[in-house]
Formats: C-alpha cells, structure tokens, sequence
C-alpha cells in the first residue's frame, strides 16, 4: 500500500508519517500499539523513545496496514531523545 519513503526524516516525524497514512489520530494509534496516548505524543514530539516491545508493536501495526516500516526502525536506531537543560550560572548550586 504505501511503500518508500522520505529521505532524511527523523523519528518523530516517521512516526507521525505512518500515523497519519492510516488516518489515526494519536490515540487511536496509541491503542493500535498498546500504549498510552501520552506515550505517543511524547515520542512524536522528540521526548521519549519507543522501547524494544513498543517497537515490536509498532512494526506489527506497520505490517498490518502495509505501511513501509524500513524507515521507522532506521530512524529509531539513529535517535536520540532531546534533552532540555537549562544553562546554570556559575553561581548556582546543582
């Protein structure tokens, strides 16, 4: 059904990509891949990263909606969750 995909695309955006080719919104697909809606908005936001089971569901899903999952798994192996940490002065105590 929908094979290829966009070069250069980061997780997130794989991630939503896949989901809106199915026309889910985050919570069905959250249902779809047994997991919370937060949960998937956290990972297409860049805030969190599937875990092995998570992605063992996400490819299930993938497989059975013929959706190309070859760049959700090589975006998920370069990804690195974004970290937001706040600049200290030098005079503040960690």
């Amino acid at each position: 059904m929908f094979k290829g995909r966009r070069c250069n695309m980061g997780f997130p955006e794989e991630l939503k990509r896949v989901r809106q080719r199915c026309f889910l919104t985050q919570h069905d697909f959250a249902k779809e891949v047994h997991v919370a809606f937060s949960t998937v908005n956290r990972w297409e936001g860049g805030k969190a990263k599937p875990n092995l089971t998570a992605m063992k569901n996400i490819k299930e899903f993938c497989l059975k909606s013929d959706v190309d999952y070859t760049g959700v798994e090589e975006a998920w192996l370069d990804f690195e969750v974004k970290k937001h940490m706040e600049v200290m002065n030098d005079d503040e105590v960690l």
